[in-house]
């Protein structure tokens, strides 16, 4: 990877800072190959930015007391957007957003899933003091906010006053800036809930003019039930709906990606505003419990129709598991082999033997999986659909690849090597069609006026280094990151620099 060089830096003191024309001094690109997010063809110029915004783009001059970068001749684009986002909680600890800079992320939106942290206001007070490295925006989730009211006695449906008091809860993080509503329902407490009531809280981000993600009930099983759920929602309540991480997780369903995409485009085509967003890999991650969504854990048949039909069991690596952390990195078919029994028995006494820890010590997780669940051609049908956007659904120190290495894969596998998207496609998709899937205006594309949150790539080497093995492998290829006009990554390495803001429906 070639070093970027500042070729010109002329400091011409109080009087000097305003070029002739009469602005100030700034930041002029060159030599770079301008990819602007909305998916048409690249041109070949300089982008100048003065501050936090884009002032210029195509042919901008460098005016005196401007700092110059020779981008020899790589890509310059728009800083690439995770609408699906865990990274948030680290970013108390480690602002400088090592997984997030490193791989062009430059806005992450958190609070997926149907789980924010609560009460939100608060939460982003914190963090806006630790001043993160990126831009950080949330939904506000189902599942906290109906933990809120329900308590632990969340194993049923909700009363009608129940479903009242959500709304007022939801509304309130609405006014805090939560972009719009999560649901994440084949978790707890989310699953316990019935259509109505989530479409009563969906009514209620609509009067707010906002949206609607969800981690939808099922992904596998009862896929086609869950699809027409969230269509009924955005049809209903009238606002935008999102399917988040897009998936046919289940060994029957493979290779029917084109009828999902025809379902979704005669939803668009009704007049629901459906969309989803994707990443780029065929194992998903979470807890070995969303395996069972009638929560039967003890149920043979079903363990083994998990194991059948699911994941298979060579395909189900543990993450970590706190009862005996010896598992970790270890699939359950190696563990069965250890403990001497069959694959249904490890799966059900995994199981087990985590809940029985997290009883120990409440509020900790005691287990987490990668499996390997949906089928190569059919990521690549769905990364093609013109209303699918890239996204993470990663974190900073979790067990899946994809927390440090999305949005590169894009760009190296599918764009690269098996040319599945072009350049243009692949950004727009990590940029301004992301932008639009989450409500956020100001950035997303390279023009004037825009905040200067900017990737500088080289096309020929930009990949992925992350794997199950060692998912937290910082990617190569991603040259240079600004994020509102302040360089966060360079040469490899992060810069700790307070540039990000937290985004919400009023400032986005």
């Amino acid at each position: 990877m070639r070093s970027l060089a500042v070729i010109a830096v002329i400091a011409l003191g109080a009087l000097g800072a305003f070029a002739a024309c009469g602005g100030p001094a700034g930041t002029t690109i060159t030599n770079v190959i301008i990819v602007d997010g909305t998916g048409l063809p690249a041109v070949t110029g300089s982008v100048r930015f003065v501050g936090d915004t884009i002032v210029a783009v195509g042919h901008a001059d460098p005016v005196r007391g401007d700092t110059v970068i020779d981008g020899h001749g790589m890509v310059l684009a728009p800083g690439f957007i995770d609408t699906h986002s865990h990274h948030g909680g680290g970013l108390l600890t480690s602002p400088e957003a090592l997984s997030m800079v490193s791989q062009g992320i430059t806005t992450i939106v958190g609070g997926n899933d149907g789980s924010h942290p609560y009460p939100l206001a608060a939460a982003m007070d914190s963090l806006r003091a630790a001043g993160p490295s990126v831009n950080v925006a949330y939904y506000a989730g189902h599942g906290t906010i109906r933990s809120a009211v329900m308590g632990d006695d969340f194993a049923r449906k909700a009363t009608p006053r129940e479903v009242d008091s959500m709304a007022v809860l939801l509304q309130h993080e609405l006014d805090a800036g939560a972009l719009g509503l999560s649901s994440g329902l084949e978790y707890d407490p989310g699953i316990y809930s019935d259509r109505a009531e989530v479409l009563a809280l969906a009514k209620v981000a609509a009067a707010a003019g906002s949206r609607y993600a969800s981690h939808i009930r099922s992904e596998d099983r009862w896929f086609w039930d869950a699809i027409d759920e969230i269509i009924t929602i955005g049809r209903e309540a009238k606002l935008p709906v999102q399917v988040s991480h897009i998936k046919l997780g289940m060994i029957p369903l493979w290779g029917r990606a084109d009828s999902l995409v025809a379902l979704l485009d005669a939803a668009r085509a009704s007049g629901v505003d459906i969309t989803a967003d994707i990443y780029p890999y065929t194992y998903w991650s979470s807890t070995l419990t969303v395996l069972f969504p009638r929560r039967d854990f003890a149920n043979r048949a079903e363990a083994n129709t998990v194991l059948r039909e699911i994941a298979r069991p060579e395909g189900l690596l543990i993450g970590h598991f706190e009862a005996n952390p010896a598992y970790a990195g270890r699939t359950v078919a190696e563990i069965s082999r250890l403990r001497k029994e069959d694959p249904a028995s490890t799966l059900m006494g995994l199981i087990r033997e985590s809940l029985d820890w997290e009883k120990a010590h409440p509020g900790r997780s005691g287990e987490s999986v990668v499996a390997t669940g949906m089928d190569e051609p059919d990521i690549v049908r769905l990364l093609q659909w013109n209303q699918s956007n890239i996204c993470s659904d990663g974190s900073e120190d979790g067990a899946h690849p994809r927390g440090f290495g999305a949005f590169p894969r894009v760009l190296a596998r599918y764009v690269r090597a098996e040319r599945a998207l072009t350049l243009e496609d692949a950004i727009h998709k990590m940029t301004a069609l992301s932008a639009a899937h989450v409500g956020i205006t100001k950035r997303g594309t390279i023009a004037p006026g825009r905040y200067a949150d900017l990737v500088l790539l080289d096309p020929a080497a930009v990949a992925d280094r992350a794997t199950p093995a060692e998912p937290h492998l910082a990617s190569t290829g991603i040259v240079r990151v600004w994020v509102n006009g302040q360089t966060v990554w360079e040469d490899g390495a992060t810069r700790r620099v307070r540039a990000g803001r937290m985004l919400t429906r009023e400032n986005r």
